[in-house]
């Protein structure tokens, strides 16, 4: 006799489940410590790029294709101006921005709709309290729920609006991968990278996402850094070096950055990913493997150090202490990653 479980068919795997490709050969980045003992490690990979293209660092295996979440904004930025965009300084920043939905990045990105005869319900991107921390506790203390304005990618979605109006593009519709602007953003995303995306996805706010390698996006970030003041990704890195706060909020540590270090560039994305330009037209790219947040600015202080970028600016960037008892007994700090 047979027994049902015999015959049983095993489903196939959906759609997007079938390429399925091995995970990157990650390497520990940061330990968690308590008391002296590791009690948790954060895996993932790195890359420093000289202006030249030559490696100053790298780490588990950063030529393998990954998701660059919100670090894609600036790249993002420089398309919206090749489209046309013309707005002030703070609101290209906010343009770049992963903002925490404080009153001047939701006013920012409501003055940007305003001014291309735009509201809010043109907007496509997902709804969302702020995400900063004491910015959505003060909203919902006001009684407000999930907006697209409050949204951290408000600003890039409110300009993405107005260059359709601009270049008299349908609105509706504006995050079609097929769309002119989002051919446009993968075009210049392409170029900034000096690569072809090596998959298409959705990112959280609806956008269109590409996925690049950190070789890749260390090599754009470099270029942002050290181009020229007037051309397109000199205006982008300009404007969120004077505005660090548009770009993330107050208390957040990619705004600390770049205060702490003037010329420097630097975003941050979801699922632990960390871009910082220098002048001198070096890229560094962190991603942590399990999208820890806490592990990106440890690691990110390291590589920054050990290119000779610290002059002790960066010591104000120390990650929160581990906690017992209310009481500091541990640290979170970047493992033994360079030899020297």
């Amino acid at each position: 006799m047979t027994h049902p479980k015999d015959t049983m068919t095993v489903p196939a795997a959906p759609a997007h489940q079938a390429e399925a490709r091995n995970a990157p050969n990650h390497v520990p980045l940061v330990e968690v410590t308590r008391d002296g003992l590791v009690e948790s490690i954060h895996y993932g990979s790195l890359v420093a790029l000289n202006e030249d293209g030559s490696t100053a660092a790298s780490a588990g295996e950063p030529d393998a294709p990954m998701y660059p979440r919100s670090s894609l904004k600036p790249l993002q930025a420089v398309a919206l101006l090749k489209a046309g965009l013309d707005i002030s300084e703070n609101l290209l920043a906010l343009t770049a921005a992963s903002h925490s939905g404080a009153e001047m990045h939701r006013s920012g990105a409501q003055e940007i709709l305003k001014l291309h005869g735009l509201t809010e319900k043109d907007l496509a991107n997902s709804t969302d309290l702020p995400y900063g921390v004491k910015e959505r506790e003060e909203w919902l203390r006001a009684g407000n729920g999930p907006t697209q304005i409050a949204q951290n990618c408000s600003g890039k979605h409110a300009s993405m609006t107005a260059v359709c109006v601009i270049n008299g593009w349908p609105v509706k519709g504006y995050l079609h991968p097929e769309h002119p602007l989002q051919v446009l953003v993968r075009d210049t995303i392409t170029e900034l990278t000096g690569e072809e995306a090596a998959a298409v996805s959705t990112d959280g706010c609806g956008t269109p996402l590409f996925a690049h390698s950190l070789h890749g996006m260390a090599r754009a970030y470099g270029r942002l850094a050290a181009a020229d003041a007037d051309t397109n990704e000199g205006k982008v890195a300009h404007a969120m070096r004077r505005f660090p706060e548009m770009v993330a909020g107050e208390g957040r540590d990619v705004t600390a950055l770049m205060r702490a270090v003037p010329g420097l560039l630097a975003k941050d994305g979801f699922e632990g990913l960390q871009l910082v330009g220098i002048p001198d037209g070096t890229g560094v790219a962190v991603k942590i493997s399990d999208g820890g947040d806490r592990a990106r600015m440890p690691v990110t202080v390291e590589v920054l150090r050990h290119l000779g970028v610290d002059g002790g600016s960066l010591d104000t960037l120390q990650s929160p202490p581990v906690l017992g008892g209310g009481l500091p007994v541990g640290e979170l700090r970047a493992a033994q990653i360079f030899s020297n």
